[in-house]
């Protein structure tokens, strides 16, 4: 299994209706750890920073 196989599996699977799931959770993971760590002195910069990334990952 070369390089291109695992590639299209990991994108299969972010495309997927789990793979959402399982990334929405981790941006939202990363997204309270960083408000936590200002304090939420740029929470909505770093919501909207998630909503970006969440419109480039998954099926949603």
């Amino acid at each position: 299994m070369g390089l291109d196989d695992l590639t299209n599996k990991a994108k299969d699977a972010l495309n997927s209706d789990k793979g959402e799931k399982i990334s929405d959770q981790g941006l939202d993971k990363a997204a309270d750890a960083a408000n936590n760590a200002t304090g939420g002195k740029f929470d909505d910069q770093i919501n909207k920073g998630r909503d970006g990334v969440d419109g480039k990952l998954g099926n949603e």
